[in-house]
């Protein structure tokens, strides 16, 4: 029984060959290979090397060589369809019933990839003859060289309405395949057939395997469409191919990077340039199809389209089509062209230098997401905000996985909190955009400081922030019982004064190694450690002025109820940064050290929510 061979590499391109072998081997990874011990023969050292990459293992001392298909069937005895059967099963994929009429389909395909894979060799021939003067001109005009139309096979279409077909009939190819192939169209008003590729430079379009399933066709003038791909056809699916896989396959494992444009010629000029690693889907937004694939080859490609209205209108799409497919550690990141150039463009003026700035500068989704639904609409009016962020959240809601779901929304929850922040006790004047506060209960507006002005008000809200890190010390001081409510989120933060940070550490140590001190000895044990000024200082009347829960005396209730606010006022927002960051390195590596971070830094910031909760003014 066979199998179809598309079905075969997307089993193979699923399952990777290590996940296969670590299930019944031990392997350790060694740069961008494995090594295990050989289930093949006596092994006492590792010699049996597993590459992800090319697909298969070797054993370098009795020789055992295979993919994923040959290592199920010879370590578990099964035969070839059973095996078939059991890694379909891991790649979540139904296996094709091999009917009769299956197999002739099979067949059928494998002849259509004959017939393009001829045609292909005839238009490279028909370039570098005499009518082919013209395109093979245009090419040398954009820079390319003999090596890069060599490598990606660049051809010429001539004009003549038969002359593919009359070419492939010599060779025995008959009409109703090349239609099959979509390398020549029936007229529908009389009863003959054209070449569907004219007058047109061609890009043969490969699969992942380097083998030509179709083309693109660039017009010689004016014409139009400017550009041409072949229509689908048994071995080509648009919606699943990108150009320029085959050869970005190597390149782009070697950098852990893959690049996607918007073109041919811009996949070219970059591999040309030395950026191998780019591809671009076939004139349409990328498919959830085309972006499963990408993730096979980085984890987070960069898709750097033009910086013109349509590219940037292309990578709005692509960020909505990602969203119900992300999962933990796979994303996209977004590089945008400067106005009205595109790869080539940039290289010719800035060198691959230059096109390397742009790729590393390249953005998150999380912030394009942001972005772009920020342009969509305004948010200088409160009305105008509640529906940026009701948008925003929608969005975010579209995410399948429930992981990635929660930290997008911790992360856009986190940007309209600062949002809010920066709002507060503020309004935007509709006028020319300037400020307004309430003023004897009307809106008037608000002069704009001199920069001497801010810096002072900078420095005051550092001044206002350190007391209230003093205030929260003095109530754990006069009341050491909170301590143990509130030590986990306050064991988690970091005060800007190292004199009150080291205090914050020692009040938290101490408390915990005693945890039945009360005040006076809480008191003492700080002095024995040499920070009896810092907590005179702290306790000091100046200090306690405006906190009257902090001072000595107070009920534990009124102390607790201050306290929490403190907490919620000066550890919340820390905590919830730290959730980010932590929550993005779990994305990025899923491992016990950072998600037990995760769970730690969630369940201190349930401690603060317990409490009273601190509402900022809107």
């Amino acid at each position: 029984m066979s199998f179809p061979n598309d079905f075969l590499e997307e089993l193979r391109a699923r399952v990777p060959v290590s996940e296969v072998i670590g299930r019944r081997v031990r392997l350790q990874r060694k740069g961008r290979e494995f090594l295990g011990l050989c289930p093949f023969h006596s092994d006492r050292k590792p010699s049996m090397s597993v590459v992800d990459e090319k697909g298969f293992y070797h054993c370098f001392a009795c020789g055992a060589h295979g993919d994923i298909i040959t290592f199920v069937r010879e370590t578990e005895g099964l035969e070839f369809v059973e095996a078939i059967e059991k890694l379909a099963g891991m790649a979540g994929m139904e296996v094709p019933r091999q009917t009769p009429e299956a197999q002739r389909q099979e067949v059928r395909r494998k002849t259509i990839s004959d017939a393009i894979e001829a045609a292909c060799l005839w238009y490279e021939r028909n370039l570098h003859e005499p009518g082919g003067a013209e395109a093979l001109a245009y090419l040398k005009g954009r820079g390319l060289s003999d090596h890069t139309i060599t490598t990606f096979r660049l051809g010429f279409a001539p004009a003549e309405r038969g002359a593919l077909r009359k070419a492939m009939v010599v060779k025995g190819v008959e009409p109703d395949l090349l239609v099959e192939a979509g390398l020549i169209k029936q007229a529908e008003d009389r009863d003959e057939t054209y070449d569907y590729f004219r007058g047109r430079v061609m890009f043969p379009i490969t699969d992942r395997r380097g083998r030509v399933i179709a083309f693109g066709g660039r017009i010689m003038g004016d014409g139009q469409p400017k550009y041409l791909n072949s229509p689908d056809n048994p071995v080509f699916h648009k919606g699943q191919v990108l150009y320029g896989l085959a050869q970005a396959r190597e390149p782009a494992r070697k950098v852990g990077s893959v690049v996607v444009v918007e073109g041919y010629m811009d996949v070219i000029a970059l591999a040309q340039a030395g950026i191998g690693h780019a591809v671009a889907p076939l004139g349409t937004a990328l498919t959830p199809d085309q972006i499963v694939e990408l993730w096979r080859l980085a984890a987070e490609p960069v898709l750097c389209f033009d910086g013109d209205v349509a590219g940037q209108n292309a990578a709005a799409r692509a960020a909505e089509r990602v969203l119900p497919v992300l999962k933990p550690g796979h994303s996209l990141r977004f590089a945008k062209l400067p106005a009205g150039q595109d790869p080539d463009d940039l290289i010719t003026q800035g060198g691959t230098k230059g096109m390397q700035e742009v790729l590393d500068g390249a953005r998150p989704l999380a912030e394009v997401l942001w972005e772009d639904e920020r342009a969509r609409g305004g948010s200088g009016t409160p009305e105008q905000r509640a529906d940026f962020h009701r948008r925003i959240r929608d969005r975010v809601r579209q995410i399948s996985d429930r992981a990635v779901q929660e930290a997008y929304t911790d992360y856009i929850e986190s940007r309209i909190r600062d949002e809010r922040r920066d709002q507060r006790g503020e309004s935007f004047g509709a006028r020319g955009g300037g400020r307004m506060r309430q003023i004897g209960g009307k809106w008037r507006p608000a002069p704009v400081a001199p920069r001497g002005a801010r810096a002072a008000r900078s420095e005051a809200t550092r001044a206002l922030g350190r007391r209230q890190q003093q205030v929260l010390l003095a109530t754990l001081v006069r009341h050491p019982a909170l301590i143990e409510e509130v030590g986990e989120p306050l064991g988690m933060l970091a005060f800007d004064d190292p004199f009150l940070d080291k205090l914050r550490q020692q009040i938290i140590e101490i408390a915990w190694a005693e945890p039945a001190l009360d005040s006076d000895g809480l008191v003492r044990n700080l002095g024995q450690v040499g920070l009896t000024e810092t907590c005179d200082g702290l306790l000091a009347a100046e200090t306690l002025e405006h906190a009257a829960f902090a001072r000595s005396g107070t009920g534990l209730a009124q102390a607790r109820e201050g306290l929490l606010e403190l907490m919620s006022r000066i550890g919340k927002p820390q905590l919830e940064a730290q959730l980010v960051e932590a929550q993005r390195a779990v994305a990025e590596d899923l491992n016990e050290a950072n998600w037990n971070r995760v769970l730690s830094l969630r369940s201190a910031l349930e401690a603060i929510n317990q409490g009273p909760q601190f509402t900022e003014a809107r």
